[in-house]
């Protein structure tokens, strides 16, 4: 059942709770695990078909979900998974609170107020910390403001599908990362909801919330008054703080060699979909070069980008400069620090001139997007043969050697992609 007023978050127009958190059970132990909420659930098994991080199957999902899979000859689904449309966006009135403009909030506000859906499930924010998530069910268009902004943390969402189920919620809409949406995904046909859209955002390149704070305590005197953090596709980065005030400076001078190693779990070190291409839509920035980038990737996508009407601004993303120096020398970097952070030999007298050339020389709009995919894809093969070489056969997909192979990685002996039993096997 829903929980009576007094249980909620907080309460809507029509005295119902505006958004609620369920008891979850604990996480069970996993390995590999960013505890997307599965192992919480009633059936805890279900993680060993459903994780992005034992053996994942994009092919056969893109086809359930999208009516095809990528298509690797075709413009960009090679980096970004099939979409239909791509384009450059922003709410024409940004939200207070969201982390860009607020378009994926703003969707779940309008599914709910249009009834298109009972409730939404998404991330807002524990009562005595801004950064540390707290997965809540949203049944109230108003609830949706309180999930606005970065979360830094594992966030068990998917715990949330069995108390919704229960509360008679059968219509709903996800907020939620790749190794969220593919674990739903992989369960959706047997869950039991009537419909379900999934917006989707790019990966967070996670870490623990505690770990957060201690990065912040690096890059400023108040950590405990920073607002706001973003990584930009400008090459800076941007902190806000509770007095108004910001702070900007180049991605050079974060002070990589002051965080432990294991700042960035090997989880998301090896994270195979940064784009999320299960979702109906993805709502992220790479692409965007100071608003937001939307990928379409359905009919239902339409359906919720129609939702927004005329709110929304939207035009052609930028594609400029060229990637392959930079990821080389990326890919250079993280096989010197040899599963640590990245190393850099750049002198710290330089890096603040490099840092502000690089929004004038360096990869934007696509290109960004598309370098920080073969990145990605990179990182991936690196740190897994570092950390579980046994889990190259089945962990790493077609497409990521792809992104990887103009940079001398194949697969190794043992290495080489499992045959998955796909829609095509049927044939």
């Amino acid at each position: 059942m829903a929980p009576k007023d007094g249980d909620a978050s907080g309460t809507g127009g029509h005295g119902r709770a505006a958004l609620w958190t369920p008891e979850i059970q604990e996480s069970a132990p996993r390995d590999l695990c960013t505890d997307c909420g599965i192992s919480r659930t009633d059936d805890p098994g279900r993680c060993g078909r459903a994780c992005q991080f034992i053996a994942p199957d994009y092919p056969a999902l893109e086809e359930r979900v999208h009516g095809r899979a990528r298509d690797m000859t075709r413009g960009d689904e090679k980096f970004f998974g099939p979409f239909q449309r791509m384009v450059r966006a922003s709410l024409k009135a940004k939200r207070a609170g969201a982390q860009w403009t607020g378009i994926a909030t703003r969707l779940g506000e309008r599914l709910l107020e249009s009834d298109a859906v009972d409730a939404v499930l998404a991330m807002s924010h524990q009562d005595d910390d801004i950064w540390a998530p707290k997965p809540v069910i949203v049944t109230e268009p108003e609830g949706m403001a309180q999930c606005r902004g970065m979360k830094m943390g594992y966030a068990p969402l998917l715990a949330l599908l069995e108390p919704a189920l229960k509360a008679g919620y059968k219509r709903v809409a996800v907020i939620g990362i790749p190794c969220q949406v593919y674990a739903l995904r992989a369960l959706e046909r047997e869950l039991g909801f009537e419909r379900i859209y999934v917006i989707g955002t790019p990966c967070s390149d996670n870490t623990t919330t505690e770990k957060f704070h201690a990065f912040l305590s690096h890059i400023t005197d108040t950590p405990g008054e920073v607002t706001y953090f973003e990584f930009r596709a400008d090459y800076f980065c941007e902190m806000r703080f509770a007095d108004g005030s910001k702070k900007e400076f180049p991605f050079l001078m974060l002070p990589i060699s002051k965080l432990p190693d294991d700042f960035w779990p090997t989880t998301c070190r090896t994270c195979v979909d940064y784009t999320n291409v299960l979702a109906d839509i993805t709502v992220g920035y790479m692409a965007g070069e100071g608003e937001q980038w939307l990928l379409v990737r359905n009919d239902r996508g339409q359906e919720l980008v129609d939702l927004l009407g005329d709110e929304l601004k939207i035009g052609a993303p930028g594609d400029k400069g060229k990637r392959g120096k930079h990821v080389e020398g990326f890919k250079l970097n993280t096989e010197k620090a040899a599963g640590g952070m990245p190393v850099r030999g750049m002198p710290n007298w330089l890096r603040p001139l490099v840092g502000r050339i690089m929004p004038l020389v360096g990869p934007r709009g696509i290109e960004f997007a598309r370098a920080r995919l073969e990145m990605k894809a990179v990182e991936t093969i690196i740190h897994l043969r570092l950390k579980a070489p046994a889990k190259m056969k089945n962990m790493v997909p077609q497409h990521v050697w792809e992104l990887a192979r103009p940079y001398g990685l194949e697969p190794q002996e043992g290495e080489k992609p499992r045959e998955k039993a796909g829609p095509e096997a049927d044939e």
